[in-house]
């Protein structure tokens, strides 16, 4: 199995997959317990072209164990090793007395009819298909979207510098970046510059760059074509900004480990960069923080915000639509057997009967005896 995830991930991040989705698995009697779901005919599936043995397991695995059939739907970027995955673990579901889950590589016009007939639809992948794919369905059809959000980390006055950097490169590195829970920005206060930003330059000149199976790398060729090309392409339109690195060799695919540090912009909004760019951008005041999460754009794609050392924005459960993660990065609080992310309705959705709301997810909830409208 390891093998196999590793044609898509570093070794450091198949690993850690591995351990959460046994602990998924061990954590999976506890869920349906708890939410009660009701019964599934079908189930259809868009698997993600990453993290593919968690998703199988959280999106497949458990789900079938309320469904009578989980369809599933590998992205095209991976099928291969998604199949694999599958068939690793498909003679031994089917002894444990679950729903059948069904893996094919067919195109997405084929696996909509499937949808169309489907109870529930798990859609992961951008807002904009995942719209598409709910204009096709009909509207008693169960649709949970998973997207994507900038998770950014605040690291304020009273921050550790030292365990700061260190979360800092844990939640930008996990997997060279390729991961929607990174964070996409790292807001610094003002005081905390000159010792944050040097810090992060030194740490990313250490981070080791080679072959994602090799256990040392932290940082391995992309998988994606275009997170290379759109990586290229923000860092040359932001050039006078690196601080450290900015090289990009297309043809190997790899994206240099890479620091930029930019004065605040209240209207800058980060990409979704799937690449090891680590992204500073300092401040004076928290309220600044707190202007920029009511943003229009960020309320739209608030998941995760991860506060250090800044007392005026804690003990509250979220700022915006952006749930608040207090001394603590998005891998520390993700649970896959609890509902995952925020409330913006761009990082992720349900949609019942006409009415969407962005809120976490969870598809045993939501399919739950108890679930909110």
């Amino acid at each position: 199995m390891h093998s196999v995830l590793t044609r898509v991930a570093t070794a450091q991040a198949a690993t850690d997959e591995q351990f959460r989705s046994l602990r998924a698995l061990s954590g999976a009697p506890w869920e349906l317990l708890r939410n009660v779901p009701r019964r599934l005919g079908r189930l259809a599936t868009f698997l993600p072209s990453n993290n593919l043995l968690y998703s199988y397991i959280l999106f497949g695995v458990i789900p079938s164990l309320y469904s009578d059939e989980v369809r599933i739907r590998p992205s095209a970027r991976v099928a291969p090793a998604a199949m694999a995955v599958h068939e690793i673990l498909g003679p031994h579901l089917r002894d444990l007395g679950g729903g059948r889950i069904i893996m094919a590589p067919v195109s997405q016009r084929d696996f909509l009819a499937d949808c169309v007939r489907s109870d529930a639809v798990v859609f992961t992948g951008r807002p904009d298909n995942g719209e598409a794919v709910a204009a096709r369905l009909p509207g008693d059809t169960l649709l949970l979207t998973f997207g994507s959000g900038p998770n950014p980390v605040v690291v304020g006055p009273e921050a550790d510098p030292d365990a700061v950097c260190r979360a800092v490169l844990d939640a930008r590195l996990y997997n060279s970046g390729q991961d929607c829970l990174c964070t996409d920005i790292v807001f610094v206060h003002r005081s905390l510059v000159r010792e944050i930003v040097p810090r992060l330059a030194d740490a990313l000149a250490e981070v080791r760059v080679g072959d994602r199976r090799d256990p040392a790398t932290r940082v391995a060729p992309l998988v994606y074509p275009d997170a290379v090309e759109d990586a290229a392409g923000f860092l040359s339109a932001h050039r006078e900004f690196t601080v450290h690195g900015g090289r990009v060799d297309a043809a190997r695919r790899v994206v240099e480990p890479t620091l930029l540090h930019l004065p605040w912009q209240d209207a800058f909004h980060p990409p979704e960069f799937f690449s090891p760019v680590v992204l500073t951008m300092e401040y004076d005041d928290p309220r600044q923080v707190v202007r920029w999460l009511h943003s229009a754009e960020e309320t739209a794609r608030g998941m995760y915000v991860s506060v250090f050392g800044e007392s005026a924005l804690v003990g509250t459960t979220r700022i915006a639509t952006s749930v608040v993660c207090e001394e603590r990065i998005t891998f520390d609080v993700e649970d896959g057997n609890r509902p995952f992310g925020g409330y913006g309705p761009r990082a992720g959705s349900v949609r019942r009967g006409g009415t969407v709301a962005g809120r976490p997810l969870l598809l045993s909830a939501e399919a739950g005896v108890r679930a909110r409208p």
